[in-house]
């Protein structure tokens, strides 16, 4: 079992940064594929950015593709995920997941475990 929390979260004005950090625990999830989701109220879970656990390629979705930067560090067994020019569109509750498979995945339901979420406020 993989164990993961969320941290880094808060309250940003238009424009801003915040970095997110994901620790897992449980095992090392170094050959799992790793990605950021995240839910505004009233909508479903969309899919942010994921980082491959085979070759370290990511892939992020159109809406913060340029802002947004997704990373890892194996040792620490930790995933990050780095928002400039934050907008208020970008107000969410944002979950890290981890998949069982080294592989990038988009969709929610391909991923085995799932932080408990920290939640992003971007004022205007």
């Amino acid at each position: 079992q993989v164990q993961l929390v969320e941290s880094g979260g808060g309250l940003v004005q238009t424009g801003g940064s915040l970095r997110l950090s994901c620790a897992a625990s449980g095992r090392t999830v170094i050959s799992y594929a790793l990605g950021w989701f995240r839910q505004a109220p009233g909508k479903g879970r969309e899919f942010v950015a994921a980082i491959s656990g085979r070759d370290s390629s990511t892939y992020y979705s159109d809406s913060v593709k340029g802002r947004f930067t997704i990373s890892k560090d194996n040792v620490q067994n930790r995933v990050y995920l780095q928002m400039n020019s934050l907008k208020p569109e970008d107000t969410a509750v944002y979950y890290c997941a981890a998949r069982s498979a080294p592989w990038i995945a988009t969709m929610d339901r391909q991923y085995d475990y799932w932080g408990q979420g920290t939640q992003v406020t971007v004022s205007s």
